[in-house]
């Protein structure tokens, strides 16, 4: 005999799916025999019909995923979307340029292996644009003999 009957009224009960409804297969024989709700009742309470769980989404492949991201991996040319601009905006790769070179001509400054003319030139080319990076700043100033050992 089938237990479809059973199933949906103890999916009725326990209001739930009937395929979330388990039967205890040592009591198959006594759910065969439950036919109102009030027979299943009693068996809910006895355990031998249950509810199982809700199955989630896991969230594991997700996780994984976020970690390499934050590595830097998956980052390359094929999973790009938007342009550079809209990856990074124009102002705030200005902006770390900037800082970084400050940084370096300040710090110079500090360490008096330039003078006060130098520096000031310096950072007028560097706000200008004159200068693509930190290294091209120290090529700039080798060629023109411009920093003190």
């Amino acid at each position: 005999m089938s237990l479809a009957t059973q199933r949906r009224l103890a999916a009725q009960l326990l209001k739930c799916s009937p395929h979330r409804v388990r039967f205890d297969p040592e009591r198959l024989g006594d759910i065969k025999e439950a036919i109102t709700k009030a027979d299943l009742r009693g068996l809910i309470g006895e355990g031998a019909v249950e509810e199982r769980p809700v199955a989630g989404i896991s969230r594991a492949r997700a996780r994984k995923l976020t970690r390499k991201k934050q590595r830097g991996q998956r980052r390359g040319q094929g999973s790009r979307k938007g342009r550079r601009g809209a990856r990074l905006r124009k102002k705030e790769a200005w902006i770390a340029k900037i800082r970084s070179q400050r940084r370096l001509i300040r710090g110079l400054l500090a360490e008096s292996r330039i003078d006060r003319q130098t520096y000031r030139s310096l950072y007028t080319k560097a706000k200008g644009g004159f200068f693509r990076n930190v290294r091209n700043i120290r090529l700039y100033l080798d060629e023109r003999g411009l920093i003190k050992k």
